[in-house]
């Protein structure tokens, strides 16, 4: 699965995954503690609650996924038909500068941009059209998007299978959260090459601090 995930989601959409997961949960666990049962009751209530968050996540998470790929492919079949049905050459090579990558453009120079958007715009022109609403790999998209917030925020879930005390399993629990939010900033300082220190601290404390208004807004 892991194999999985890399191959249908890019860097920043797993940790992105994984990021609003653990806040999720974490936001989740701590709002029920304010009104859980003491004992195996309120353990077990602070579990369902967990795990539910946690299907719950993933579940829209991917919903959203297949969503976002819905309006992207048609928004590229938008850029394709008025590039085709430009007025002039002029007209359509605007267009490409203006929707093709235009950070990529800016680090490549006024004379490979242009050259870069006139070799687009030529593939473009004689493109044929394939109105696809859904493919396979969408699905393959979404599911990895659902298994990666479920099993990233799956260990949250264990210390309520452990400890028979309400808070002393959400302690453990919120402790493994926050000790996730660090690995993810590891992970996004690995991939930005930033301080891993640093901005795994960051991630810890952006996290609580979104948590927190969550919580606060009655989240």
């Amino acid at each position: 699965m892991s194999r999985f995930t890399r191959r249908h989601l890019d860097p920043a959409s797993r940790l992105g995954e994984i990021l609003f997961g653990l806040i999720m949960v974490l936001t989740v666990t701590l709002t029920a503690s304010f009104t859980v049962a003491d004992g195996k009751k309120g353990v077990r209530q602070l579990l369902l609650a967990a795990i539910g968050s946690n299907v719950a996540w993933g579940i829209i998470d991917a919903s959203m996924y297949i969503m976002n790929t819905m309006v992207v492919r048609r928004g590229k079949i938008r850029l394709v038909e008025a590039v085709q049905s430009a007025s002039d050459p002029d007209a359509a090579l605007i267009l490409v500068k203006d929707r093709v990558e235009p950070e990529l453009q800016e680090l490549l120079g006024p004379e490979k941009a242009e050259a870069f958007s006139k070799s687009v715009l030529t593939h473009i022109v004689g493109a044929h059209i394939k109105e696809r609403i859904l493919t396979k790999e969408d699905f393959y998209g979404a599911l990895a998007s659902f298994w990666l917030v479920f099993v990233s925020c799956l260990p949250a879930a264990i210390p309520f299978l452990i400890f028979s005390e309400p808070q002393v399993a959400l302690r453990v629990s919120n402790f493994l959260l926050i000790a996730g939010l660090f690995y993810v900033g590891q992970k996004w300082a690995d991939y930005a090459g930033k301080s891993r220190l640093v901005v795994g601290s960051a991630m810890v404390a952006v996290g609580l601090a979104l948590v927190g208004v969550a919580i606060f807004l009655g989240g």
